[in-house]
Parts: structure tokens; C-alpha cells; sequence
């Protein structure tokens, strides 16, 4: 007798079609506008657009070595998104920037490594999660946002609360992982509109560790503006991860399976940089199904013409970022430092 719906679903997803995956010999480009086209209807998005997007500098001050531009932006109407910028003492002339994304943890300050509630200095020091300061040390701008439902957004001081907001988005044919990624488009318009004279737009790159390595997936797989991505904790099929374990609702995309696993994200971000950075002994995205993914990633980015500018670094421990063994890797890729 077979009672657990569960056990179809497994079965089903083992078998799941992947119906728009590249095909060996398929035009790379032509694939990628479809794939595209199909991954931004499953997302939800567009979204509507703000008749202004309301930019304004809330607070500027100087770090230890640093100059901090606090604002905000409206990504679409009546929601507004809050930022650090943080410029490396010393910049001259357009510099690079990477957006930093933080997981589900007490909100973006975690980026910043500046812990407010009990429980973020141990997720700081136990995970290079302080994104921002290993930036500006490297002398790239650091752009951290904070992502909806999270932090200043909708989260408490136990952390994010995604649960409602994500199934409120579904009822609107909406998905919150799709909203995220409309935050950071809009999120790249303003650093165009805003700070042109201080970034390099050519050398924008996505960052994030966990549910921010899943939002740098979809965004980077969306956007040809991020020149390159460093998802992490985040990219493995799709069955050993979020279909056979509970993750937050904001993982999830309705019928996405039956078009694409995140391999086949990876190949819409070809032929820009990409640097996926997993752990051995992550749990909850394990790493023979992201070995599995990676192989995908391999040889898409081998049809696109360069094998070279994906990469897999995995770290020995589990569900943190791994910054001593990323950055050189990511430099190497990228060429962004001399």
C-alpha cells in the first residue's frame, strides 16, 4: 500500500522531464533567450515598475578603512529597499562592486559583521559571512542589501520570516525568490543611475551565501548586467535538496522541475564568470548532487566557449561560506585585480 504522497513525489522528480535544458548541438545563444524567457515567467516576474525609484541617502559616515553610504530605493511601488554601500579608503577612478546577499540568518548587518542579538558573532566567525569587510579589504565596493522578509525587511531578531510573505506571493502568481531577484535588478539600475562616477558598471558581480546563493543564481541566470556570480550553500539539484528535505518556502518555484535543475541556471550565466562555492559536509545541500549539477554547469559553459570561467570550490566543513579558498579563485576568473 503506498499511503505517503511523498514517496510519487521523490519518484517524480527522480524522472522529473528537464524539458529546456540544452540539448548537445542546439544554438548556445537561441537556448539561452529561451531558457531565459521561460525561467522569468516561472519566477513571476516582470514586476511593476515605480514611477520613480525614489532614491535617497539616509546617512553617510567613515569606517576603519571604508567610507559607508547608507540609502534607499523603491524596486516597485510601495516597496522600498534598504543598503549599504561601502567604498575601500583610498579608491580612485571606478572601482568594482559586489553585491552581498546574506542567508537566512538576523538580517544584512550580518554582511556588514556588525552583530546586534545574541547568536550573530558565532554566525559571523563561524562562516565568513561578513561579506562586506572581505570586499573592501580586497578594495572593491561592497554593496549589501537586505533582502525581503529578512532583517530590516520583515524579519525578527530569531531570524527571517518567509513563510507568509512567500505564500502570499504564490497566491499573486508571484514567487518570493523571483522578488528578490527584481530587488537586485532594480538594485543595478541604481548603482547606474546613482553612483556611476564611483562604480565600475562593466564589473558588477552577485554575491551570496545560502538563500542569498539561491537568489544569485536566479539573478545572475536572469541578468547579463552581473558580470559575475559567487553563489554558495545554495547550488545542488533540486530533488536531494529542497524536494527530499524541508527548506524555507522562499526556495521554492512552482513547476520549475519540469524545465530546468540548476545546472541549467548555471548555463544561462555563460560565458560570465561563475564561481560556485559548496561545502563536503553541508546536509542540506549535499554535495554529490552539487558534483552531479556542476558536471551540468561544465559543459554548458563549454558550448558557450569557455570552460574556463566556471568553478567549483568546495570547502571541508559544511553550510558556511569559505572565503580563504573563493576570493583567489574568483580573482583568477575574473581578472578584476591586477
Amino acid at each position: 500500500m503506498h499511503y505517503d504522497p511523498q514517496e510519487r513525489h521523490i519518484e517524480l522528480m527522480r524522472h522529473a522531464p528537464r524539458a529546456l535544458t540544452y540539448r548537445e548541438g542546439e544554438d548556445f545563444a537561441a537556448w539561452q533567450v529561451k531558457a531565459r524567457e521561460k525561467l522569468t515567467e516561472l519566477l513571476g516576474l516582470p514586476l511593476e515598475m515605480p514611477e520613480s525609484d525614489n532614491f535617497n541617502i539616509e546617512w553617510e559616515q567613515d569606517g576603519e578603512n571604508f567610507h559607508e553610504i547608507r540609502f534607499t530605493y523603491a524596486s516597485e511601488p510601495e516597496v522600498d529597499v534598504c543598503c549599504n554601500l561601502w567604498l575601500p579608503e583610498g579608491a580612485s577612478g571606478k572601482i568594482p562592486v559586489v553585491i552581498c546577499l546574506q542567508g537566512h540568518s538576523t538580517g544584512a548587518h550580518i554582511s556588514m559583521g556588525r552583530p546586534k542579538y545574541p547568536g550573530d558573532e558565532e554566525t559571523i566567525s563561524g562562516g565568513d559571512r561578513d561579506f562586506a569587510k572581505q570586499i573592501v579589504a580586497r578594495g572593491q565596493a561592497a554593496l549589501v542589501m537586505e533582502q525581503r522578509a529578512f532583517g530590516e525587511r520583515g524579519g525578527t531578531e530569531n531570524g527571517p520570516d518567509c513563510y507568509q510573505p512567500a505564500m502570499a506571493a504564490l497566491l499573486l502568481g508571484r514567487t518570493l525568490v523571483g522578488e528578490r531577484c527584481w530587488d537586485v535588478m532594480r538594485g543595478i539600475d541604481c548603482l547606474e543611475n546613482h553612483f556611476a562616477d564611483k562604480i565600475d558598471l562593466g564589473k558588477i558581480a552577485l554575491q551570496g551565501q545560502s538563500g542569498g546563493g539561491t537568489v544569485t543564481c536566479y539573478a545572475a541566470a536572469l541578468d547579463t548586467r552581473i558580470a559575475a556570480a559567487v553563489p554558495a550553500s545554495a547550488f545542488c539539484g533540486y530533488l536531494e535538496s529542497i524536494g527530499a528535505q524541508k527548506h524555507c518556502t522562499c526556495n521554492y518555484v512552482p513547476g520549475i522541475m519540469k524545465y530546468f535543475d540548476m545546472g541549467d541556471l548555471a548555463g544561462m550565466t555563460a560565458p560570465r564568470p561563475l564561481v560556485i562555492v559548496g561545502g563536503a559536509k553541508d546536509p542540506i545541500f549535499p554535495i554529490d548532487s552539487a558534483n552531479r549539477e556542476f558536471a551540468v554547469a561544465e559543459k554548458l559553459y563549454a558550448a558557450a566557449g569557455v570552460p574556463d570561467k566556471v568553478r567549483h570550490v568546495v570547502g571541508p566543513e559544511g553550510h558556511r561560506f569559505y572565503a580563504a579558498q573563493t576570493w583567489p579563485v574568483f580573482d583568477e576568473v575574473t581578472g578584476w585585480r591586477g
